[in-house]
C-alpha cells in the first residue's frame, strides 16, 4: 500500500479515531511503548491453580487502596481530645480522642461508611494472608532457587511490609482494643537496653500514649508504606518477567520453553475477571461479617484490659513469643535493667525472620548448585526442604496460638499455667516432630510415585495365568503422569576436597557435612533403564494374560464339541 493511500485512509477516519492514532503516535515516538507492550504480551504464563494466589494478594492490596482512598477523606488523625455526638446512642458524649470520633462517624454517620471500613479491613487481612500463602507455595515448590533469590527476598520484605501496614492501621482508631496493641510495642521497645526509652519517647512524642503517635502512624500507613509497597511489587512483578515463570514438570516443560496462556489477551482477561471475583469475595464477606467494631470497646483506658485482647492474627506470632518466654528472666549490670524476657523474643523473632529472608542463599551454599531452575519441584521430592518448612510453620503457628493462650484458659476452663506451659513444650518439641514425621511422608510418597512410574495403578483386577499363578493388572500411567512422576533430579552431598595447601578449612568440613545432613535418605529418580524394564513386565503380563484367554477360549470350545 502506498504512502499516499495510507494517508487517504487517515483522513477518511473519524474525528475522534484520528486523535487516538495521533495521540498513541506521539507517545510511542517518546517512549517506544509498543515495544515494551509487544513484548510484554508475548510472555507466557502457566495455567495452574497455585499460581492464583499471589493474584489473590495482587488483588487484595488494589482493594485496600481504592478503599483506604475512600476512607481517607472522612479520618481525622489526631489525638485532641473531643466527644462524640453521631448516631450511635451508647457512645454519644463520652470524651474521646478526634481519631476515634471520626472513625465512628464513618461507622454510622458517613454513608456506605461501615461497610468500607470494614471492606478495608478484611482486604488487609487477605492480603498479608495472601501473601503468606503464596510464599509458602514458592518455597515448597522450590520456586526461590536460582535466578529467583532476589525475588524472593523482595517477597519477604513485602510481607513484613504488609504486616507493618497492617498494625498501623489497626492502631490509629485509638480505641481499647489498639490502645493495648500499642502498649504492648511501647513495653517491647523500652525493654530494648540504651536506646529503648529514647526510641518510645521519640515515636510516641512523650509518655505514652503520648500525643504524636496516630498522627505519624497515620503518615506511615497512607503515604510510607504504601509508597514502598507498590515500588517494591513493581521490581517484583517486574523480575517475574524477566526471569519467567516456573511450572510443574510435563511434556515440552523445559528451562527454556514456559508452556502455557500470553500475556495478551488471554491472561490479561482471566485476571481481569479473577479481580472481580477477590473484590465480590471481600465484599460479600465484609457484608456479613462485622470486624473491629470499636464502639464496643471504647476509647483507650488502661484500667479496663481483661482476657481476648489479641492483635491481628499476623501480628500474633510476636505477643505470642512475649508471653510464652519464662518470667523473671531479669539482670542488672552497668546500671541497667536488661530484660531477658524482652530480649530474648525479639532475638529469636529476628533470627527466624534473617533465616527464612535468606534461606535461597543458605540453601544454594549447601547443595553447591548454581544452574538455573524454572521447573518446580513437587514438595515431596525435596524431603529435606519440605520438613524444613513443616517445622518453620509448626514453630511459627505455636507463637501464633500463645497469643491467645488467655482465651484457650477461659474458654475451656483450664490454668493458664497449664495452657503456657503446655505450649512451651511444643515450641520445642512440635518442630521437631513436624521435622521428622514431614521427612518420613515424603520418603513414603516418593517410593509410591517409584511404584506407580514402573508397574502402574492397581487396578484390582485378578487374573489367573495358564501356570495357576494369580495375578493383579496393573493400569499404565499415561505419558503427562509418568513424566510427573519420575520429574525430579538427582542430588548428591559435597565432596570436600582439600585446597593448594593441601588442608580442608573447617568451614568445608561445616559445609560438607550439612550437605550430607540435608540429601541423607534421599532416593535416587528412576532411569530409563528401570522404565524400560517396568514397561518389559507389562508387556510379559499382558502376554500371560494373553494366553490364558486363549486357553479359556480353546477349553470352552472342547467343552462344546
Amino acid at each position: 500500500m502506498s504512502t499516499s493511500t495510507v494517508e487517504e485512509k487517515k483522513k477518511d477516519a473519524p474525528l475522534g479515531g484520528r486523535f487516538i492514532g495521533a495521540t498513541s503516535n506521539y507517545i510511542d515516538e517518546r517512549t517506544s511503548l509498543s515495544g515494551f507492550i509487544k513484548e510484554l504480551g508475548r510472555k507466557v504464563f502457566p495455567d495452574h491453580w497455585s499460581f492464583m494466589l499471589g493474584e489473590v494478594a495482587l488483588w487484595s492490596f488494589v482493594v485496600v487502596l481504592l478503599s483506604g482512598t475512600f476512607l481517607t477523606f472522612f479520618f481525622q488523625a489526631s489525638m485532641v481530645e473531643t466527644y462524640y455526638t453521631g448516631q450511635y446512642p451508647l457512645m454519644r458524649g463520652i470524651p474521646m480522642s478526634a481519631a476515634l470520633e471520626s472513625t465512628l462517624r464513618i461507622s454510622f454517620d458517613v454513608r456506605g461508611g461501615l461497610l468500607v471500613r470494614q471492606i478495608h479491613h478484611w482486604a488487609a487481612l487477605l492480603f498479608v494472608a495472601g501473601v503468606g500463602i503464596h510464599m509458602l507455595r514458592v518455597f515448597f515448590t522450590g520456586a526461590f532457587r536460582k535466578p529467583r533469590e532476589l525475588n524472593w527476598v523482595i517477597g519477604f520484605v513485602l510481607f513484613i511490609l504488609a504486616m507493618a501496614e497492617g498494625f498501623t492501621g489497626y492502631s490509629l482508631p485509638d480505641d481499647l482494643l489498639s490502645g493495648n496493641g500499642l502498649r504492648i510495642i511501647d513495653g517491647m521497645i523500652k525493654g530494648i537496653p540504651l536506646i529503648g526509652t529514647w526510641t518510645s519517647f521519640l515515636l510516641f512524642g512523650g509518655e505514652f500514649p503520648g500525643t504524636e503517635i496516630v498522627g505519624r502512624l497515620y503518615t506511615l500507613h497512607i503515604l510510607l508504606l504504601p509508597a514502598i509497597l507498590i515500588a517494591l511489587l513493581g521490581v517484583h512483578l517486574m523480575l517475574m518477567v524477566i526471569n519467567k515463570h516456573t511450572q510443574f514438570a510435563g511434556p515440552g516443560r523445559t528451562n527454556d520453553n514456559v508452556v502455557g496462556y500470553p500475556m495478551m489477551p488471554v491472561y490479561m482477561s482471566k485476571m481481569g475477571g479473577f479481580f472481580f471475583i477477590v473484590f465480590g469475595a471481600i465484599v460479600a464477606i465484609s457484608s456479613f461479617f462485622s470486624i473491629n467494631a470499636v464502639w464496643h470497646y471504647g476509647p483507650y483506658d488502661p484500667s479496663p484490659v481483661s482476657a481476648g485482647t489479641q492483635p491481628d492474627w499476623y501480628i500474633g506470632f510476636a505477643d505470642g513469643a512475649l508471653r510464652l518466654v519464662p518470667p523473671h528472666l531479669e539482670s542488672v549490670f552497668w546500671d541497667r535493667t536488661w530484660s531477658w524476657n524482652i530480649l530474648i523474643p525479639l532475638a529469636v523473632i529476628g533470627i527466624f525472620i534473617l533465616l527464612v529472608m535468606f534461606y535461597p542463599f543458605i540453601e544454594a551454599w549447601i547443595t553447591g548448585d548454581k544452574r538455573e531452575h524454572h521447573i518446580a519441584e513437587r514438595p515431596r521430592n525435596a524431603a529435606t526442604r519440605t520438613a524444613i518448612g513443616a517445622a518453620g510453620v509448626t514453630f511459627y503457628a505455636v507463637l501464633w496460638a500463645g497469643a491467645s493462650s488467655d482465651l484457650m484458659a477461659t474458654h475451656f476452663w483450664l490454668t493458664m499455667e497449664g495452657v503456657i506451659h503446655a505450649l512451651q513444650f511444643l515450641l520445642i518439641v512440635g518442630p521437631i516432630l513436624a521435622y521428622f514425621v514431614t521427612k518420613r511422608i515424603c520418603l513414603a510418597l516418593q517410593r509410591k510415585d517409584r511404584e506407580i512410574a514402573l508397574h502402574g495403578y492397581e487396578s484390582g483386577r485378578i487374573v489367573r495365568l495358564p501356570g495357576g499363578e494369580y495375578i493383579e493388572v496393573h493400569q499404565p500411567v499415561d505419558e503427562y503422569e509418568r513424566w510427573k512422576l519420575i520429574a525430579h533430579e538427582n542430588y548428591a552431598p559435597l565432596v570436600v576436597r582439600p585446597n593448594e595447601r593441601g588442608r580442608i578449612s573447617w568451614h568445608e568440613n561445616l559445609r560438607a557435612s550439612i550437605s550430607r545432613w540435608f540429601f541423607e535418605d534421599r532416593l535416587t529418580p528412576v532411569t530409563n533403564a528401570m522404565l524400560d524394564a517396568g514397561h518389559h513386565d507389562e508387556v510379559a503380563d499382558a502376554q500371560h494374560i494373553a494366553e490364558g484367554k486363549a486357553a479359556e477360549i480353546a477349553a470352552q470350545d472342547e467343552k462344546k464339541h
